[in-house]
């Protein structure tokens, strides 16, 4: 009995061993290789026909060319020039000229300048607010930039907003309240675009965030006004500006003179354009993001939490290996 299990575990042995060499064989052979069918070849009597077929193929057509060449050159005639149409050309070769500032707000630890933030408000509100809106803003927002209760009520009364009378329905205006956004120069964009010679002011509220450089884009557009170079065609409502993508803009310098805006409150703080534009800047990047300081603040709690949590972990590791090291 013994020598019969013996025989047996030895057979099952010797066909386990001959399968696995047949697998490994079969793996390590390379597939066959299976030659594409020769291209059927074409009988001797359809070879001329086939030739003159792809003749007449490539053939041109005598007429449709020369009547698409008339036509094309008619157009060509008959289209404005640069000179007639009033369209601009700008000089070539040249990019926009971005100017860096080192803004307070800048850094892991950098928070607004509250006064620089009422400054930028005072420029917008005197100059900004003739074309451009601040729709996604409240004048009770003025309220974190430093502004006291009592003098936002009081800016906010300055606007006449439109408001619906709950007994009759019919649309009356009112003073503006703390919690009214923004009062918008222009009903609509279709009246905006009408007021501006077809340009359309872009709203303000997210300015900072929608153009490539935030505040320094909007400080350098507000710098970057010039006079057109020599051989530059342009339309009598553009303007031409360093900082703006082929420095064709359809704003006028908005900024014109030291002194245009009266700060409340200024102090030594000059007030030249190149300040007006640092503030106007800051106050608009603030209104892209209002709570940064916040963001910033949590961040640095989550990094000093997770430094702790870090050293507790390890302690943990060295106290439960301690054994094993």
């Amino acid at each position: 009995m013994t020598s019969r299990k013996l025989i047996t575990a030895l057979l099952v042995s010797v066909s386990l061993v001959v399968s696995g060499t047949a697998l490994a064989t079969a793996k390590r052979k390379p597939a066959k290789h299976v030659d594409a069918p020769p291209a059927a070849a074409v009988p001797q009597e359809a070879a001329p026909a086939a030739d003159k077929a792809a003749t007449d193929a490539n053939a041109t057509p005598p007429a449709a060319p020369a009547q698409e060449s008339t036509a094309a050159t008619e157009a060509a005639a008959t289209s404005p020039t640069p000179e007639a149409s009033g369209a601009t050309q700008p000089a070539a070769g040249e990019g926009e000229e971005m100017s860096h500032q080192d803004w307070p707000f800048h850094g892991a630890f950098g928070t607004y300048d509250r006064a620089a933030l009422q400054r930028g408000f005072q420029v917008y509100k005197q100059v900004c607010s003739a074309c451009h809106s601040m729709n996604l803003l409240s004048y009770r927002n003025l309220e974190e930039i430093g502004y006291t209760e009592g003098q936002v009520k009081a800016i906010a009364a300055e606007y006449q907003v439109n408001d619906i009378n709950d007994d009759t329905g019919e649309i009356y205006q009112r003073p503006a309240r703390p919690s009214d956004r923004f009062h918008a120069p222009f009903p609509n964009k279709q009246a905006s675009m009408a007021a501006n010679n077809g340009a359309y002011p872009p709203d303000m509220s997210l300015l900072a965030k929608a153009r490539h450089g935030g505040p320094d884009y909007i400080y350098s557009i507000l710098t970057g006004f010039a006079d057109f170079p020599p051989g530059v065609q342009h339309a009598s409502t553009q303007y031409w500006n360093k900082a703006m993508p082929g420095h064709i803009i359809a704003m006028p310098p908005p900024l014109v003179s030291d002194g245009q805006v009266q700060y409340e409150n200024a102090g030594n703080t000059p007030q030249t354009v190149d300040q007006y534009a640092k503030d106007v800047s800051q106050f608009l990047a603030w209104a892209s993001e209002p709570h940064m300081e916040e963001r910033k603040q949590t961040g640095t709690k989550v990094i000093l939490f997770l430094l702790a949590m870090c050293f507790v972990a390890y302690q943990a590791k060295k106290k439960v290996w301690s054994d094993v090291h």
